[in-house]
């Protein structure tokens, strides 16, 4: 059964990686329910064509394009900055997944933890003062199963002396991301803030985040396996928590939303226990003010 999103008439929604996979469903269905989205995305004329292909399917949507490089600190900065008026909804969606070697960032961070942990981090810490004009605040921070096999290396976040696996690089970032939802949560509560913080992850979702990074720098692309088709689901489904975790009155503060089946690899959304990785309040505490000096931003005083 297909999830109806509520009316989301006069929200103003900012979604990161909008033009493909769990953005650009997240982005369509959010309009569709009346919601204004900006679509933040690396490559404008990307972003254009997915506008159009969802204006095709949602006459009169209400989408504006604007460009962000989460891989580039100053590109987030100029994205918030030019960014005015309340801003309801932030959904930190935009990632990287498992490229073959370890590549950088513009600022020289290891690419996954820069793309998606300290890029979505700024964005948040700089966007911040927006968010809390809306009567109804909310950050939506996209995790990931892989969290449950992530460790987050204090001493070692950019894998200049572990050696580098793509696969537990992944999933450092976004136990990272589970971390930082549940973070802000914490200090929405302690700052007595309307700001609700939730989490969500995709399950196995079939999206071209599962080849986009893995094709980075090689000359021969990687096809997706199709051996695990039984065990993932279409993009329709697999974007249905995190629109849930951005659009629902019902999603809870600090609350984790994915599938309901198969080792919460697909079907309908439930709010999911967090793995025993992410309950750790003091670890999330040090990953912030770890993440504060590597991005140089911090909360709105």
């Amino acid at each position: 059964m297909t999830y109806v999103v509520p009316d989301q008439t006069g929200k103003r929604f900012v979604i990161t990686g909008a033009n493909s996979g769990t953005g650009k469903e997240a982005t369509k269905r959010i309009a569709a329910a009346g919601g204004k989205v900006v679509m933040a995305v690396r490559t404008p004329s990307k972003g254009d064509a997915a506008r159009d292909e969802i204006l095709a399917e949602v006459p009169g949507a209400d989408l504006e394009v604007r460009q962000v490089d989460l891989a580039d600190l100053a590109s987030v900065r100029e994205f918030a900055k030019s960014l005015s008026g309340p801003v309801d909804v932030l959904v930190n969606n935009a990632g990287v997944m498992a490229p073959p070697k370890r590549f950088t960032t513009v600022d020289d961070f290891e690419l996954q933890f820069g793309t998606n942990y300290l890029g979505p981090f700024a964005l948040t810490n700089l966007l911040l003062p927006r968010i809390l004009e809306s009567s109804t605040p909310r950050v939506a921070t996209m995790s990931s199963f892989v969290a449950n096999f992530g460790r987050i290396g204090l001493n070692d976040l950019e894998w200049t002396t572990r050696r580098y696996v793509p696969f537990l690089a992944y999933g450092q970032s976004k136990l990272a991301d589970m971390l930082l939802g549940e973070r802000l949560a914490t200090l929405s509560t302690e700052r007595g803030w309307s700001l609700v913080s939730t989490i969500a992850h995709p399950g196995f979702t079939r999206t071209n985040l599962q080849t986009a990074g893995a094709n980075l720098g090689r000359d021969k692309p990687r096809e997706p396996d199709d051996r695990a088709r039984p065990w993932s689901q279409e993009v329709e489904q697999g974007a249905e928590p995190l629109i849930f975790a951005a659009a629902d009155p019902a999603a809870q503060q600090g609350a984790y939303y994915g599938p309901s089946r198969f080792l919460g690899l697909v079907g309908p959304t439930k709010r999911t226990a967090i793995p025993r990785s992410g309950r750790n309040p003091e670890l999330a505490a040090s990953l912030w003010s770890a993440a504060e000096k590597l991005t140089g931003t911090s909360l709105p005083g």
